[in-house]
């Protein structure tokens, strides 16, 4: 596709327009915090041998990932040896354990400073980019403090630097420069028919008022320059963005395109500056590779993988122009529990994931709309099976397990449809919620020689805070007096099917 030649050009064209095509070896320290939601060493590994299997590659090809593995990372939460997201991902921003649910908080429920602020006080850019709702639970625990991750309402003021009350905030649009995601829905009041508010406050409307540039089309952001002015806010859908195998290119940029717009841009932002200023720091998130595993649909997963592989590239080629970047990546937990091998086989098929063209996801929001358990049959034996998986001889078994499980709700349908394939391939699953397991660390660029071996997650946290050299604890000190609750949180539109 078009859309996608352009990454590296975008970022080319970036650091040429600044005069720094040339590698440097001082100046602004950059930080690219990357996280593979949901992502285990078997889901590397599943990526890996397709990979292979579907190239021709030697049984010794190592992925992008591979190449920059460093160590082990060990997910718990304060309160369980299996964490949430919101937990995950305030153990790498503040450093600190919370609770599961808890955003931007301590164990003790007070906010806590994150990275991400202490770095915008301290001159940073800063930037989130994620696939999922930008208020969702992993981008929220950079710049917002809430003690339940549903709080998305409050959530996203907090992200505008609505109440928030930092130093950084002064300008009086909070401490993210630039944010693209999706999720516009909590930016836009309830009477507004793309809304899913529980108040009256039209945020985008206010984002716009405090500078920043706000958008939401594949158009407008193509037509985005690369050395444009910050702040800018780009949501590109009402709730979670596409999955990778379902993304329409002509509506939705994907992970990698993303990555590419916001280093040039985050980049042409801090090149703006003296040259003793602090450089940028940005959190990537590869979101639905988490989403995908809760549904235990291995070729929706996988392809979200090879996407966040395609943003690892993005991210190694602008580290190779700009050494004083440091790129670290690795995951809040794993989920599923996906093992490579059924009993009693010693194999597992990747090519059986080549042919699905379409996730679970989207199947059973189609089946949903089918009436009659004759019309469901017909469909998915004459459609599903041979069309949007590729199984060309599907048993009558596999026709009414699917069938038999939308009866059951949109959950049980989207496992079933995943389990098809995951029988076919010899895949399985342990859970549909998330597991205890170490997670892959990885680094690369300027700093990476000192981040090695198995880190708690707090340790990851602390050792991004040094790399920038910036207080957590003076951050810390400035939100004790932010409020942490949303009024009615409980009476407020949820989203239904939620991963944690």
């Amino acid at each position: 596709m078009a859309h996608t030649c352009n990454i590296f050009a975008i970022l080319l064209c970036a650091l040429a327009v600044n005069g720094q095509t040339s590698a440097k070896t001082s100046g602004p320290r950059n930080l690219i915090f990357m996280i593979s939601d949901g992502f285990g060493v078997a889901s590397e590994a599943l990526a890996r041998s397709y990979t292979q299997q579907t190239t021709g590659y030697p049984s010794n090809w190592g992925s992008v990932l591979d190449s920059v593995l460093v160590g082990l990372t060990r997910t718990r939460s304060n309160d369980t040896l299996v964490t949430d997201s919101a937990a995950g991902a305030t153990a790498f921003s503040c450093a600190q354990k919370s609770f599961n649910g808890g955003i931007g908080i301590s164990a003790d429920g007070r906010p806590c400073g994150t990275v991400l602020e202490a770095a915008k006080r301290k001159g940073y850019v800063t930037g989130l980019v994620t696939t999922a709702r930008i208020s969702h639970a992993t981008p929220a625990a950079f710049a917002a403090h809430a003690a339940d991750r549903n709080m998305e309402d409050l959530i996203a003021q907090q992200m505008l630097g609505i109440g928030i009350g930092l130093n950084s905030s002064a300008n009086g649009r909070g401490s993210v420069d630039l944010m693209f995601g999706g999720g516009q829905c909590y930016f836009l009041p309830k009477n507004n028919k793309a809304g899913c508010r529980s108040d009256d406050v039209d945020l985008w409307q206010t984002a716009q008022s405090q500078g920043f540039t706000a958008l939401n089309n594949r158009q407008q952001f193509d037509s985005l320059a690369f050395n444009a002015p910050l702040p800018v806010l780009a949501l590109f859908a009402p709730s979670h963005m596409a999955y990778e195998i379902d993304r329409n290119p002509a509506e939705q940029p994907s992970l990698s395109e993303m990555t590419a717009k916001a280093l040039s841009l985050l980049h042409s932002a801090s090149a703006n500056v003296p040259a003793d200023h602090p450089g940028f720091m940005v959190m990537i998130e590869g979101a639905r590779i988490d989403m995908a595993g809760h549904d235990n649909d291995p070729a929706t997963h996988l392809h979200d993988i090879l996407e966040y592989w395609k943003a690892i590239n993005v991210v190694r080629n602008f580290i190779s122009l700009n050494p004083s970047t440091l790129l670290v990546s690795t995951s809040d937990h794993e989920t599923g529990g996906l093992t490579l091998g059924v009993e009693p086989e010693y194999a597992w098929y990747p090519s059986v994931l080549k042919p699905v063209q379409r996730s679970a996801e989207v199947i059973c929001k189609e089946l949903n709309r089918m009436t009659g358990r004759a019309q469901l049959d017909r469909h998915i034996a004459r459609v599903v099976m041979p069309q949007y998986l590729g199984i060309t001889d599907s048993s009558a078994t596999e026709v009414s397990t699917v069938s038999e499980a939308i009866q059951s709700g949109f959950k049980a349908c989207k496992r079933a449809v995943g389990h098809v394939i995951s029988a076919r391939a010899r895949i399985g699953w342990t859970t549909s919620g998330h597991t205890g397991a170490d997670v892959g660390l990885y680094a690369y660029g300027s700093g990476s020689e000192e981040i090695r071996g198995s880190m708690d997650n707090t340790q990851v946290g602390g050792f991004l805070a040094s790399y920038l050299g910036v207080d957590l604890d003076s951050t810390t000190r400035e939100l004790a007096n932010l409020s942490t609750f949303q009024k009615d949180v409980e009476k407020k539109r949820q989203h239904k099917h939620e991963h944690r």
